[in-house]
């Protein structure tokens, strides 16, 4: 059992003796200065020794008390952290879970209300750094194109895409062999500039005879490029199986290319401590292994 003094004299102390008078420390407690000295004496008594030498306009401390001192402000500093901590902890569970935009856009997110209805007690935000970007320290997981083989880190395949041409319906009745394409406009995405180039050799394309080609940042452009009729992409399965399910996207061509990189849940070993975090990881594996039974991944 724990035998602690007061805990209101022992802060009406820490704050005289930081900020050297009974006067400041009873404006910071919002307290009257004879508050703070009786609470003060309170402590003495119980210790049964003199904290302070009072002088006429000053405190100054006895080796006591510089000896409690320290002690008690980091300790006081602590249970105040704590507290704040508390205060600010949201009511339900959250987790933060890392992604490019595109998978957060067209993948994640339109999935994410059965995982809502699975776990309503849990709160999932979506937190955009690309693909390829480290684990972030305010990040709970996410969701990357790779391994991550950092020491504490673990990487949970979730599976492996393929990649091949899409493009609008009405555009797929001019696209009846791949050599069509040489009169079509190819969609590229500028940070995967290799995925058009393994697609159409793996067809025996000859690239060099593309006549029109257009760039974008991200998939997500080229699949609305697509989407509006501008051209074909080259899309990435998962981003497209909503668009090719519904038919608003067609893929003209059976051949598709397996990509290098898998999809991986990364995510530091010490959460797999937190439930909320087993439920999201259990449930984006399950969707993950159900695309890939479809043959969508």
């Amino acid at each position: 059992m724990r035998q602690l003094p007061s805990l209101n004299s022992l802060r009406a102390f820490e704050s005289a003796a930081r900020l050297g008078s009974f006067t400041a420390a009873a404006a910071e407690l919002n307290v009257t200065q004879a508050a703070v000295s009786r609470s003060v004496k309170v402590l003495e008594a119980q210790f049964e020794c003199s904290l302070f030498e009072r002088r006429a306009n000053a405190l100054a401390l006895t080796d006591k008390g510089r000896m409690l001192l320290p002690e008690l402000t980091t300790a006081l500093d602590l249970m105040a952290s704590a507290a704040r901590r508390v205060a600010k902890a949201p009511a339900r569970p959250v987790l933060t879970v890392g992604m490019g935009p595109t998978f957060a856009i067209r993948w994640l997110i339109p999935r994410l209300s059965r995982f809502q209805a699975l776990h309503p007690d849990i709160e999932v935000h979506t937190a955009t750094g690309g693909a390829a970007a480290p684990l972030r320290d305010e990040w709970t997981c996410s969701i990357t194109l790779g391994r991550d083989d950092t020491a504490g880190v673990s990487s949970l395949p979730l599976f492996s895409p393929r990649y091949s041409p899409v493009c609008s319906p009405r555009l797929a009745r001019r696209l009846r062999v791949p050599a069509d394409l040489y009169r079509s406009t190819l969609l590229d995405v500028r940070h995967a500039p290799g995925d058009w180039s393994l697609w159409l050799a793996q067809a025996k394309l000859d690239e060099g005879k593309i006549a029109k080609r257009l760039v974008f940042d991200y998939y997500v452009f080229a699949i609305q490029a697509a989407l509006d009729g501008v051209g074909v992409a080259i899309g990435l399965h998962p981003y497209i199986v909503d668009d090719l399910a519904a038919g608003r996207l067609v893929a003209p061509f059976k051949l598709s290319v397996l990509k290098r990189q898998g999809w991986y849940l990364t995510y530091r070993d010490e959460v797999k401590q937190i439930p909320a975090f087993v439920a999201f990881m259990d449930w984006v594996r399950k969707e993950a292994q159900a695309e890939s039974r479809s043959g969508h991944a």
